[in-house]
């Protein structure tokens, strides 16, 4: 699957968590383990490149810890989505919540290429 095609499931399931609250912890797990996975797979796969090589060691480290970062979260991200399915109408706002705010994380993970590596 190409970084387009992961992308456009990924909003789609986000736009779709917005209007129907039933579909709210698949968007959280899906999307919390996809990019959990891209950057895992960034981080074993794809050294730093570009600004992240020549400047000493803090950009080499700071490479790394956006990675394991949004690894975490990824995995938080996944294990709210459980959590949220327990009572979805209750747990709405925290849901929305974690969606919205992970977006970030996606982003930097296609910033740094990760989607690259699931073709």
């Amino acid at each position: 699957m190409d970084f387009t095609a992961v992308m456009i499931k990924i909003v789609c399931l986000i736009s779709e968590a917005r209007r129907n609250v039933d579909k709210l912890p698949a968007a959280l797990i899906t999307s919390g383990i996809v990019q959990a996975a891209a950057a895992l797979a960034l981080a074993i796969f794809k050294s730093p490149a570009g600004i992240f090589v020549g400047h000493g060691k803090a950009p080499f480290y700071l490479y790394y810890g956006i990675l394991i970062t949004v690894i975490i979260f990824g995995l938080v991200e996944a294990s709210a989505g459980f959590y949220v399915s327990g009572d979805v109408t209750r747990r709405r706002a925290i849901g929305m919540t974690i969606l919205w705010i992970s977006i970030l994380p996606i982003v930097l993970v296609a910033g740094l290429g990760g989607f690259v590596i699931l073709k």
